[in-house]
């Protein structure tokens, strides 16, 4: 069982690590070494001083013009293993925005919850991002001679104007010659991300990142499982009160939604929430049959 604590120090030390190049934020330089040619399994942004691996997502949009099939089949693959070794876990443990999302979810105002028909609807935007923006849209852009536009890096991603764009502009004074509408657009996204993250848990993750869409794919088949002991469970419903994603567990312990931060696994009263082991996997299935049979 992962601790609140353990978790946000695991969180703390991948954006560390992942974002290592320290000299980049000094020099205000985007790092080219080799390690640049590998996807890291989570959103990060490219031109981000310190970034050592190159994000999926973006690496996906560029692929849509260079390869002949109009997609990374290594980028692909790689994400497919990621999510079915581990689902959402890496949004939960592993994200640097998201772990960000979660610092300013601590500010101390007023939350916000957003309620299940709207909610339900909203979650369908980050599909949406991931269809259009990601894919659709750079493949269609794309000329005879490989040269695409990354929609989703472009116009949308607050990650990427946060960890890229000011530390670039602020370091780089030819580049704030440069500034016109495009970064004032950025801009306005990433200060409605910030503020809104301070009372909605993970807004960013709940409703337009991409990468989370494609690894919710993977969440009711992820070696990484949930699974309610129906023999400890006695429906308190206190899981199902406290998860900051808005997930019953008791009912869809490996919803599409769930991140597996640990909380609802913590604050169990029974300790009913287990990892999965495979003797496991037909009695979560058969509850979770009961409840919508």
């Amino acid at each position: 069982m992962v601790k609140k604590s353990k978790r946000t120090i695991i969180q703390c030390l991948s954006a560390v690590l992942m974002n290592a190049n320290f000299a980049g934020f000094w020099k205000g330089k985007i790092f080219t070494g080799r390690s640049k040619n590998l996807c890291l399994p989570i959103l990060n942004c490219y031109s981000c001083p310190g970034a050592l691996g190159a994000c999926p997502v973006g690496s996906l949009q560029a692929s849509a013009g260079c390869s002949p099939y109009g997609i990374s089949f290594y980028v692909l693959g790689f994400l497919a293993l990621m999510g079915i070794l581990f689902g959402r876990l890496l949004c939960g443990f592993l994200c640097p925005f998201g772990f960000i999302q979660d610092l300013l979810y601590k500010v101390l105002l007023p939350k916000l919850k957003i309620p299940q028909k709207p909610d339900r609807i909203m979650r369908f935007g980050k599909y949406l991002v991931l269809a259009i923006l990601v894919v659709l849209l750079p493949l269609l852009a794309a000329d005879s001679y490989g040269s695409t536009v990354p929609f989703f890096c472009k116009y949308l991603c607050p990650a990427g104007t946060l960890e890229g764009g000011i530390p670039l502009v602020s370091m780089n004074k030819p580049l704030q010659a440069t500034i016109g509408w495009l970064f004032s657009w950025k801009m306005l996204i990433l200060v409605v991300v910030i503020l809104s993250s301070m009372m909605i848990f993970r807004p960013f993750c709940k409703y337009l990142c991409p990468l989370g869409a494609f690894y919710s794919l993977f969440s009711r088949f992820s070696f990484y499982r949930y699974y309610i002991n129906r023999n400890k469970c006695t429906d308190c419903g206190i899981c199902s009160k406290i998860c900051p994603m808005n997930v019953e567990p008791v009912k869809t312990p490996n919803h599409t939604e769930c991140i597996r931060c640990g909380l609802c696994k913590n604050k169990c009263p029974k300790n009913a929430i287990q990892v999965e082991k495979t003797t496991n996997k037909f009695s979560e299935e058969n509850h979770e049959k009961k409840y919508y049979e």
